[in-house]
């Protein structure tokens, strides 16, 4: 049915604007909307792959008949010797209302054939007992099992089976090799990582937890800080570890002090995500060249950090590598007793690897030059943490004569997601060819879907997961995945007012406890309430005003008896213009209360200068503009009529946040919401990527990075797209919203080679 009545007017969907549909979704949620011939409470279909449609609420499946709207004949009149309709001028053109787009499929290029999945080397005895016991390889991965003598690079796309393939060649060293266990070191990049291996070797042929145990299992950290206690305990004991963030930004917040840097207003955050990009790029202060004024602020903070930390004796994660690879590499008795004592490496997700972890594996493996790298360059998107895939790329250079194995199944998806991310990634120009291919074909292409803006997005995507678990999915088959955290706000507050269970990463900041956004509502806050003494101290720092001022403020309210906010205005300053700039901000601050939040947020911007203070500050790096976060608030506020109820909802997310992360680790059988960096290495059913246009992925900041003539940043963007599409098993969904944050976005430029008209 595509008629409605809302407060006695007929509402007709094909005749009304797209920017309506999310309003009318939830009128009908509110029971505002009825239907015009049985006058029922009637709701608005807001799905993926139907078209939108008003349903009755207590009988779905019954819909009344569409009623006949009766077309008034127009009164005509004659003017100049022609008829024409009343009320109308001969230039009037009709509005545009822009329908309803629908959902669209990407049709597979290529017929699927099934490939040859079976182990080849049936003479191993060895692998044949492997396969007795499931472990079944096939030809690529028994020739990785097999080829243990000298380097090799194994390129393990995604779904090849790799971990089967470590720890199968792992088993194979140790019963038909016969090698030393402790001879061999398999490094991985998580603790949970290297348990699993341990647990699954356990359940091989001829394996005994005496052998595994003897195995040098574990993170870099975990190894090389194992070394360094060894050799020099007294001054990398644990107590000397710098294990949280907060203490870490402590000693920035106060060398920050000398050069006058705000709290509220520095990014600390990403200070100390720069320096540790530095560090395991090993370039020491000294080293550091900077090339933006937030840069060189960032480069005394870690001269000053550095300093501290070696008058006190202190030491954080990154120094563990960095202080072993110094220990080995100015100590060569050390270094070689290393050498003969570990003949073999094998080293996983190698495409992730940096600098200082590079050439403490090169140190190490001089005398034997025996090193298995297992990665997919497909697959690296840590460039941000100092992560490099070209010692994948290049790996030859280091160790010339090493042989290569390509696995080329994919064991996770269907063939036509893997077509489908097959043909996006190839576009990549710095990366090893391969081609994967599936094992099955599900039936289902992948889908792309073209919401009106992120609201909508997130209606459209709850209700198509709602209808799945009524036709039997389980929560937990779902994943909705995103580029950053702030993209995920809409979905989390669907996902929030439904009966839907999901989880959220435990680190993941809630959106309006970010600190652009924490400083626009206390804006807002401040103005209904002009005492609130948090929201002051929030607002300063966008008044150019730093945090002693509070201080000023609380006496002038006690001397005048007025509010904080009025005591604002009568704060001395050292500059009369900024006195009479608080004075204009006090009155206008007072006049918030009174808009919708929409428009008051847009006096924050404009009137009250938020956008010039953003546009000062100069310490947000150009992957983290506060900028964006302040058009998804306007996004957010828009669904909203005044300021005192948009509040009320912002803490009660807020609180929402909190309450999910402490039930996630109790209830498994959740909707993942997560990050794609942060879904790297896990696999769904069903995949919602979000937010598939320009500007969002691939991100601002390596478009930017592309038009002066640097590629790499698009390049990571296209790997991290080809990882989200290689999540979905079965069904790969991807939303291609028309705006985004309140203005009109382009399609990504990733799916261009998709949309090619296909030959028949």
């Amino acid at each position: 049915m595509k008629t409605a009545m809302h407060q006695n007017q007929r509402i007709v969907l094909d005749q009304i604007g797209r920017e309506q549909y999310q309003l009318l979704y939830l009128q009908g949620k509110n029971g505002e909307l009825s239907c015009p011939v049985c006058n029922e409470k009637v709701r608005l279909f807001l799905g993926i792959l139907e078209q939108p449609y008003f349903y009755h609420i207590k009988s779905p499946e019954h819909p009344c008949p569409e009623p006949v709207i009766e077309e008034k004949e127009p009164v005509m009149v004659e003017r100049n010797g022609f008829r024409i309709p009343q009320g109308r001028t001969i230039i009037e053109t009709t509005k545009s209302i822009g329908l309803f787009r629908p959902a669209k499929t990407i049709e597979c290029s290529l017929p699927f054939i099934k490939t040859e999945g079976v182990n080849h080397i049936e003479q191993d005895a060895y692998l044949s007992q492997l396969a007795g016991q499931g472990v079944i390889l096939d030809k690529s991965q028994a020739a990785a099992v097999v080829e243990t003598e000298g380097s090799l690079i194994v390129l393990a796309g995604a779904g090849s089976g790799k971990t089967r393939v470590l720890t199968a060649r792992t088993a194979y060293m140790l019963n038909v090799k016969k090698i030393d266990p402790s001879t061999i070191m398999l490094v991985t990049f998580t603790s949970k990582a290297a348990g699993e291996m341990k647990n699954r070797l356990t359940t091989y042929p001829q394996m005994n937890k005496g052998q595994i145990n003897k195995l040098v299992t574990g993170t870099f950290h975990s190894i090389f800080y194992r070394i360094l206690v060894y050799h020099e305990g007294s001054n990398w004991s644990g107590e000397r570890l710098l294990k949280k963030e907060w203490q870490r930004d402590k000693i920035l917040k106060e060398a920050g002090k000398e050069i006058d840097l705000s709290e509220k207003a520095f990014a600390y955050d990403l200070a100390l995500q720069q320096i540790g990009f530095w560090k395991n790029s090993l370039l020491f202060p000294h080293e550091v060249k900077p090339l933006t004024d937030w840069e060189e602020k960032t480069a005394f903070l870690y001269k000053k950090y550095e300093e501290y930390k070696a008058h006190k004796g202190l030491f954080d994660f990154d120094d563990m590598l960095i202080g072993c690879y110094q220990l080995l590499s100015t100590n060569p008795s050390l270094l070689e007793l290393y050498q003969n004592r570990f003949h073999y490496f094998l080293i996983d997700e190698f495409q992730d690897i940096n600098k200082v972890q590079y050439e403490l594996i090169k140190l190490l493996s001089g005398k034997h030059k025996n090193v298995c790298a297992v990665g997919d360059d497909d697959q690296a998107i840590y460039s941000f943490r100092g992560s490099d895939p070209s010692y994948l790329l290049e790996f030859e250079k280091d160790f010339p004569y090493a042989k290569l194995v390509s696995l080329e199944q994919n064991y996770r998806s269907s063939h036509e997601i893997v077509s489908a991310s097959n043909e996006m990634i190839m576009k990549n120009k710095g990366r090893r060819y391969k081609k994967m291919k599936a094992q099955f074909e599900s039936g289902t292409s992948p889908v792309l879907f073209f919401p009106f803006d992120e609201e909508e997005e997130a209606t459209m995507i709850v209700t198509d997961i709602q209808e799945k678990i009524v036709q039997g999915a389980k929560p937990s088959d779902f994943a909705i995945v995103y580029r950053t955290n702030a993209g995920s706000r809409a979905v989390f507050e669907r996902l929030a007012s439904s009966n839907l269970p999901f989880k959220i990463d435990l680190d993941s900041e809630a959106f309006y406890e970010r600190r652009i956004v924490k400083s626009v509502l206390s804006f807002l806050k401040i103005s209904l309430d002009e005492d609130d003494n948090q929201a002051l101290a929030d607002i300063l720092p966008a008044l150019f005003l730093s945090q002693t001022a509070i201080k000023d403020i609380k006496a002038e309210s006690i001397l005048k008896d007025c509010t904080y906010l009025e005591a604002l205005s009568h704060l001395k300053t050292k500059h009369a213009f900024q006195e009479k700039k608080l004075k204009k901000a006090v009155q206008l601050i007072r006049s918030l209360k009174f808009a919708s939040p929409s428009k008051s947020i847009e006096t924050i911007e404009k009137d009250l200068g938020f956008l010039d203070f953003l546009k000062k500050r100069g310490t947000e790096s150009n992957q983290d503009k506060g900028s964006d976060d302040l058009k998804d608030l306007k996004v957010a506020a828009k669904c909203f009529s005044s300021i005192q109820a948009f509040l009320s909802h912002t803490e009660h997310m807020s609180a929402m946040n909190k309450e999910i992360k402490n039930l996630s680790k109790h209830f498994p059988d959740a909707i993942s919401l997560s990050t794609i960096h942060r879904a790297k290495g896990l696999e769904y059913k069903h995949v919602y990527i979000i937010g598939a246009v320009d500007g969002s992925l691939p991100h601002d900041y390596a478009l930017d990075s592309s038009r002066n003539g640097d590629f790499a940043a698009l390049e990571e963007e296209r790997r991290l797209f080809y990882v989200a599409m290689t999540r979905a098993k079965q069904e790969l969904l991807i939303s291609v919203p028309q705006n985004r944050r309140g203005k009109k976005a382009n399609s990504t430029r990733f799916l261009t080679p998709l949309m090619k008209k296909r030959k028949k």
